[in-house]
């Protein structure tokens, strides 16, 4: 997602409001999904979308999960667990990427009834009991040392670009990519919203902060 969809959206668009780059990329990308099969009059819903009370309008690794696309790993697949009263939140892992992907959305299709498909239900690649707790300990109390997510052997890891974008706290992000704050941040913004186009502060630091030719800062490893 990060190279073949985010980095050429920012070197295409220079958004303002700047909010946050990859809800507006993935919004961007799911409002082209729903373009291009009209007929079919889908509804998309990102991860990042909330009802007014803040709940999240998916629970995205349930839906995963639900959907047989990856294993949602959670303090109940451990029996006799050791962590007493603490609170253990679960992780999705796929077989081919461990855990080195991000579930940014889902697709719903009213009306559209497959009586006959058969249920899918999610590999369990981490099938050890030993290794389910190394997992969830690890994405809980140790998740900044990327380690958790090779917990089965992936196919392909976040690049630097990636981990060094998502290593670096939220509010800075905007300033590592050269982009301008917001002057003012806009109390709510429509689903899927696409705002309108500015030139960034640092073209130049845009430019070859995204290029494949350079090489991006290393992330940090508590």
């Amino acid at each position: 997602m990060f190279d073949q969809a985010l980095k050429p959206f920012l070197q295409s668009h220079y958004l303002q409001p700047l909010t946050d780059p990859v809800d507006q990329c993935v919004g961007y990308h799911l409002r082209r999904v729903t373009e291009r099969f009209p007929e079919l009059q889908m509804k998309v819903i990102a991860d990042y979308e909330v009802h007014p009370n803040r709940r999240p309008k998916i629970l995205a690794q349930t839906a995963a999960h639900v959907a047989g696309a990856a294993y949602y790993y959670q303090r109940r697949d451990v029996e006799e667990d050791p962590w007493g009263t603490k609170h253990i939140a679960g992780v999705c892992i796929h077989p081919r990427f461990g855990g080195w992907f991000a579930i940014r959305g889902v697709v719903l299709l009213p009306g559209i009834t497959v009586p006959d498909l058969p249920h899918r239900k999610p590999p369990d690649c981490v099938p050890a009991r030993a290794d389910r707790i190394t997992l969830l300990e690890g994405f809980n109390f140790h998740w900044r040392d990327w380690t958790y997510r090779d917990v089965v052997t992936p196919q392909e890891r976040y690049s630097e670009e990636q981990k060094a974008y998502f290593s670096t706290p939220p509010a800075e992000r905007l300033a590592l990519l050269g982009l301008a704050q917001p002057s003012e941040e806009p109390s709510t913004l429509p689903e899927h919203s696409f705002p309108l186009l500015t030139k960034p502060q640092n073209p130049s630091r845009v430019r070859s902060w995204l290029s494949p030719s350079v090489s991006p800062p290393v992330s940090p490893v508590p």
